[in-house]
């Protein structure tokens, strides 16, 4: 079983042509609304790849709150530890996505920003029955350091995705992790090291494995994925497909990588197929409803082997 310590978003997403400049009103072309948070959709796309997977999370007292349960519900996702919080609203999202399939995006994190070490206390019975824990960082640092304590202390594998990056996580937290996983934007602000080049972001992934990171994993988009560990050095390139909405792409390898990982415990492999799905929820919009199941993710997946 897989553990998501983490957020959750209603995501409000804009289709755009152009973006407006300072003081400028548009006409866009296109609205969709739909649940989201960088935690709730790599629970999703976990679940959907046939993964057991509980969620530990926080909602508001507002509208969007139900809804949100029944959406992780509706994928089989335990949501015994997703509580709502008196005086808060739900986290949302709103999301701007331009004519090249590029995404903007502001969190407002709401609930979210009430998750503490006391929910993980609540939930630690069943977290102790996981094989993986995954964390993002849309929650508070304090709460994000005693999930990472409490997998250590149960011998649990910790996977971070620093996102969106701070410069305020401690590194030495970040080293008690089994996988790091930034894109390569985040791998810049972590480090201030530059990440134009392939060459780079090399560079900058050594700078964080010689303060002593186990396994460091950036995403890099179109340029495919780098691991990187002590005595490890993989370069996996990018598929090309027709993309219509990166949203939630970073977000849907996460959980692809973790429910291939719980189930064969090897890195490569499990690289190789998050790097896949992750090109696959690309071509559809959206971010969760964009996530194949695992039927249809093994179709896409004949059509990049041929």
């Amino acid at each position: 079983m897989i553990a998501v310590i983490g957020s959750n978003m209603v995501d409000l997403i804009t289709y755009t042509d152009i973006m407006p400049k300072a003081g400028e009103t548009l006409e866009a072309g296109r609205f969709a609304m739909g649940c989201g948070g960088k935690g709730a959709n790599q629970a999703v796309a976990a679940a959907k790849l046939g993964a057991k997977v509980t969620m530990v999370s926080k909602v508001g007292d507002d509208a969007f709150a139900d809804n949100t349960i029944a959406n992780f519900q509706s994928f089989g996702i335990d949501t015994q530890h997703v509580r709502k919080e008196p005086g808060f609203s739900s986290g949302v999202a709103p999301i701007f996505v331009d004519s090249n399939s590029q995404n903007r995006i502001l969190i407002i994190k709401g609930a979210n920003s009430c998750l503490s070490p006391k929910d993980i206390d609540d939930a630690a019975e069943d977290l102790k029955k996981c094989g993986l824990i995954v964390l993002q960082l849309e929650v508070p640092l304090e709460t994000v350091y005693y999930a990472i304590d409490f997998g250590n202390q149960n011998n649990i594998p910790v996977l971070l995705n620093p996102a969106p990056a701070s410069k305020e996580l401690d590194i030495d937290y970040a080293c008690r992790c089994d996988f790091f996983v930034p894109n390569e934007t985040e791998l810049e602000i972590l480090t201030g090291l530059p990440v134009k080049t392939e060459e780079e972001i090399v560079l900058a992934a050594e700078s964080l494995l010689n303060k002593g990171l186990k396994n460091i994993i950036v995403t890099m988009g179109s340029r495919g994925v780098l691991w990187m560990s002590e005595n490890q050095k993989e370069l996996i390139g990018a598929y090309t497909v027709d993309a219509v909405d990166t949203s939630g792409a970073g977000d849907a390898f996460i959980g692809c990588f973790a429910a291939h990982y719980v189930q064969c415990g090897d890195v490569s492999s499990s690289l190789h197929e998050a790097n896949a799905y992750a090109a696959c929820s690309v071509t559809a919009c959206g971010t969760q409803s964009s996530y194949p199941d695992a039927a249809r993710f093994t179709e896409m997946r004949k059509q990049f082997d041929q």
